[in-house]
């Protein structure tokens, strides 16, 4: 079975619903889960927020969190999955942020991403899990990191579906 049938099949089965919020990625996300055939039965939607002030506007991103840390931090991308559960009512989210290329202003050297997978309660209101992870990039390309940025938070969300109890 290949990652998007076996994504589709586990959410489907646990009556599950997804949504994504992106900045690094840029809508690659949405795009690679916009691909499996009866995507509508679980997606409901994503949101890519490029700057810090729709972050925070939209998926309710602490501002302070998020000027130390230049929006690029375990705790952005876990507040930004977060954010998309509650913007779609959704009962997981991923979420994606970092730099896809070199920004020697921001003391950046490589490459780099924080990915998230959250995973809200029925309530609306409390924490069932939140997973993240940093992912090195050196000498990619800006497009290359964004792809792989999109497939690794997938197979993460994937890994986590199926840690789930039956």
């Amino acid at each position: 079975m290949n990652e998007a049938s076996e994504l589709k099949s586990l959410l489907i089965e646990g009556r599950l619903t997804l949504a994504a919020a992106e900045s690094l990625t840029c809508g690659r996300v949405q795009a690679r889960i916009g691909e499996i055939s009866g995507a509508s039965h679980f997606f409901l939607g994503g949101i890519t927020a490029y700057t810090l002030e729709q972050k925070v506007k939209l998926l309710g991103v602490d501002r302070a969190e998020a000027e130390r840390s230049q929006c690029v931090s375990a705790a952005v991308a876990e507040q930004m999955a977060f954010g998309a559960c509650r913007l779609f009512g959704a009962d997981l989210a991923v979420a994606t942020t970092g730099y896809a290329e070199p920004s020697p202003q921001d003391g950046v050297a490589e490459p780099f991403a924080w990915w998230a997978v959250a995973h809200w309660g029925a309530d609306g209101a409390s924490v069932i899990a939140r997973r993240s992870g940093r992912m090195e990039c050196a000498g990619a390309s800006r497009v290359d990191v964004q792809i792989r940025v999109a497939e690794v938070v997938l197979q993460e969300l994937v890994t986590y579906l199926k840690s789930l109890p039956v």
